[in-house]
C-alpha cells in the first residue's frame, strides 16, 4: 500500500515553512547529512512564489538549524547548463547575506547547498552526489590539511572543510525506485510522491499525514491539481518536440545516406563510360550533378 501525497517543492511552498511541519524537514536533511538536524526557522527565500510564468521554475526554502548553520534546499525542474555554477553563486550570496558588517571571519556561516534536480545535471552514473572542500598536499599527495588545534577549540571544527560550503545533488530521475535505505525511501518519495507503506525513513510517516492530498482544503487542492495537469501538459509537449525531432534527424541521416550512395555509384558509373542519361536514370541524380562530378 502507498499513499498519493503533494510533491515536495510543492510543500516546500505551502506546508513545509511551517514550525508544526519542520519534523518532515528534519527527517530529510538527517537522512541526508547523516546526522540529526533540528531547524530553528524557516528564513526568507527568493523563490517563494506561484505565478503563471513561475509553474516550472525553481523552488527553494532556506533554514536555520540550532548551531546557526544555513541549509539552502532548491528543487529544480527545468534544465540549465549553468547550474553548477547557481549552485556555487547561491552559498556564496548566503554566506555573504549573513555576516554582519564590521564582524570577524570566523563569523562566516556554514552553508549546506541541497540540490534537488529533475534533469540531466552532469554525467555519472550515481543519483546522490557530495561536494565539499578540501587541501590536499601538492607533493604529499595523501596528506589533508587539518586546521591547528587553537583553530580547532575555537571553532568547534575537527575538518577544515567544516568551514567550507558543502553540495549535495540528488538526480531523482537516475533512481531506479528501489529503495535500499532510508534515504532511497525519501528519495523514492521526491521522485514518485508517494510513500510505502513499509518505509521506514525518518519523518516519513509524518510526511504521510501531513502531505495526503485528500486533506487538502478544496481550494488548495484545486490549485494543486492544476499545477499538476500544466506539469503533464509540458512533459508531454517536451516529449513531442524530442520524439519529432528524433525522427527529423533520422530522416536527414537517411536522405543524406542515400544521397552519398547515389554518388558513389555515379562515379563508378563514369569511371566505366556509362553515358550520363543512363547513369541520371539509375541514380536520380540531375545531369547537371553528374557533369560536376565528372568535371572533378
Amino acid at each position: 500500500m502507498s499513499r498519493k501525497l503533494v510533491s515536495f517543492d510543492w510543500a516546500m511552498k505551502k506546508i513545509l515553512r511551517q514550525k508544526a511541519n519542520f519534523g518532515i524537514l528534519e527527517g530529510f536533511l538527517t537522512e541526508l547529512l547523516k546526522f540529526d538536524v533540528k531547524i530553528q526557522e524557516i528564513l526568507e527565500s527568493e523563490a517563494n512564489q506561484e505565478t503563471e510564468d513561475d509553474k516550472f521554475n525553481r523552488v527553494d526554502l532556506l533554514a536555520k538549524n540550532e548551531k546557526g548553520e544555513l541549509i539552502l534546499i532548491e528543487v529544480q525542474h527545468r534544465s540549465e547548463i549553468d547550474y553548477f555554477h547557481r549552485m556555487l553563486y547561491g552559498s556564496s550570496k548566503l554566506i555573504t547575506e549573513y555576516i554582519k558588517q564590521g564582524k570577524g571571519y570566523g563569523r562566516v556561516k556554514k552553508v549546506y547547498s541541497v540540490n534537488i534536480v529533475y534533469f540531466e545535471l552532469g554525467q555519472g552514473r550515481d543519483y546522490i552526489y557530495h561536494g565539499k572542500t578540501e587541501f590536499r598536499g601538492f607533493h604529499e599527495k595523501e596528506e589533508i590539511l587539518r586546521p591547528s588545534q587553537k583553530q580547532q577549540e575555537d571553532f568547534l571544527i575537527d575538518r577544515v572543510y567544516e568551514i567550507y560550503p558543502e553540495y549535495f545533488v540528488i538526480r531523482v530521475n537516475q533512481f531506479n525506485d528501489i529503495a535500499k535505505n532510508s534515504l532511497d525511501e525519501w528519495i523514492y518519495f521526491l521522485k514518485n510522491e508517494e510513500i510505502k507503506d513499509k518505509f521506514k525513513g525518518k519523518g516519513l510517516d509524518e510526511a504521510k499525514k501531513t502531505l495526503d492530498v485528500m486533506k487538502l482544503g478544496e481550494k488548495a487542492r484545486a490549485v494543486y491539481n492544476r499545477r499538476q495537469e500544466n506539469k503533464m501538459y509540458k512533459a508531454s509537449l517536451l516529449y513531442t518536440a524530442k520524439v519529432e525531432g528524433i525522427e527529423e534527424g533520422e530522416k536527414r541521416g537517411r536522405a543524406e545516406g542515400e544521397k552519398k550512395r547515389e554518388i558513389e555509384i555515379a562515379k563508378i558509373s563514369l569511371k566505366q563510360n556509362i553515358d550520363i542519361t543512363t547513369i541520371s536514370l539509375i541514380t536520380g541524380l540531375t545531369v547537371e550533378e553528374i557533369e560536376k562530378l565528372r568535371e572533378r
